[in-house]
């Protein structure tokens, strides 16, 4: 329900084109949306995860077409080729090329070649290792390295992970409370100490299947000490806490994904681990049925609220929409759920429960 929800709210075909298929921004959409004025291009890369999701969960031709469209309408619409100026887009891109690749065969493998030179490349050990979140900032976050580590590791580049994960936890782990912070200004050593839900979830993610690659005991033990501490400072009764619209209508949702992952991923026998893959997977249903009771049901589909915990408020036109900032960030529109992100998200989140409640957890 959450994918066809998506699907008949959001996707359209890229000008006119035959044989393309890109996601609205917004709903009810604005003249720009509608015309892809706006389009967000890491918005679109989790929808494309999100129809890989679905094709692996229940494969069909128009699904498989479906992910081959996505990929090609972002390609056109972005102009320039596969890249951009910002190393979380392209990372966030290259993970979702990667699996349709993988799991889908979709043929993204210049795509691919692209994305992986700018990720590889973009690392700066000169100023003490770190990609930069956009190209020449000396800002240093986690929302670019945790996802590019992710994108490397899974075309084989295991040790440029590696170097990535530790820097993370060397560098962004809050002392305090065991979360990852979000950034770094380098050579000045500024931290930037807001904490935000996928900032966890990738580092979560990253650990996790480096643990499975590597076999090495810091990978688990890590997964171990930031689950419990996403427990304690970001889960009221086992749901994820908060959520906002624009950018931020996608963090839960990530977060959701890597818990999913490290529910069925995570490698290890002893009851440690098999406490932590549950804990994983419980946060994970306990959200998804929290997000289904509060949602709103329009024209026989879900929307879903941007706090799972609290009911969903149906977007009265598209007035009060989100803009783009000057820093490349996008605000939330006036009622959240107008968002396509936090949309996905809640389709991102019943994708996650399906794996975990599929993998009988």
């Amino acid at each position: 329900m959450a994918e066809s929800s998506i699907i008949s709210r959001h996707l359209r075909a890229l000008w006119a084109l035959p044989g393309t298929e890109l996601g609205v921004v917004g709903w009810p959409a604005t003249k720009r949306e509608r015309i892809f004025g706006a389009w967000h291009y890491w918005w679109q890369a989790h929808l494309i995860e999100c129809a890989t999701d679905a094709a692996n969960r229940a494969p069909t031709p128009l699904r498989r077409r479906r992910i081959a469209a996505l990929a090609r309408s972002h390609r056109i619409r972005n102009i320039t080729g596969w890249t951009n100026r910002y190393y979380d887009d392209m990372a966030w891109l290259a993970i979702a090329l990667e699996r349709a690749e993988r799991t889908q065969g979709t043929d993204v493998r210049s795509a691919l070649v692209a994305l992986e030179k700018q990720l590889h490349d973009g690392w700066q050990p000169q100023v003490g290792g770190g990609l930069p979140w956009r190209i020449g900032s000396d800002y240093f976050n986690a929302p670019a390295n945790g996802p590019a580590a992710i994108a490397l590791l899974r075309l084989g580049r295991v040790q440029r992970a590696q170097e990535m994960s530790d820097w993370l936890d060397a560098t962004l782990r809050d002392p305090e409370t065991g979360l990852i912070l979000d950034g770094i200004h380098l050579p000045s050593g500024e931290i930037e100490r807001p904490v935000f839900s996928y900032c966890q979830g990738v580092a979560l993610g990253l650990e996790t299947e480096l643990a499975v690659q590597t076999g090495e005991p810091r990978h688990t033990e890590r997964v171990h000490r930031l689950l419990a501490a996403v427990e304690e400072h970001m889960t009221t009764d086992g749901v994820v806490d908060g959520g906002g619209g624009g950018d931020g209508g996608l963090f839960n949702g990530i977060l959701a994904r890597y818990l999913a992952l490290v529910a069925v991923m995570l490698p290890g026998e002893d009851a440690q681990q098999i406490a932590d893959r549950r804990a994983a997977a419980a946060i994970v249903t306990a959200s998804a049925e929290a997000a289904w009771a509060n949602r709103l049901q329009v024209e026989g589909e879900p929307l879903f609220g941007h706090d799972w915990s609290k009911p969903a408020r149906l977007p009265g036109g598209s007035a009060g929409a989100g803009y783009l900032t000057s820093g490349g960030s996008v605000t939330s529109s006036k009622v959240p759920g107008r968002d396509m992100s936090v949309q996905l998200s809640g389709w991102l989140l019943m994708e996650a429960a399906y794996q975990v409640s599929a993998a009988g957890l």
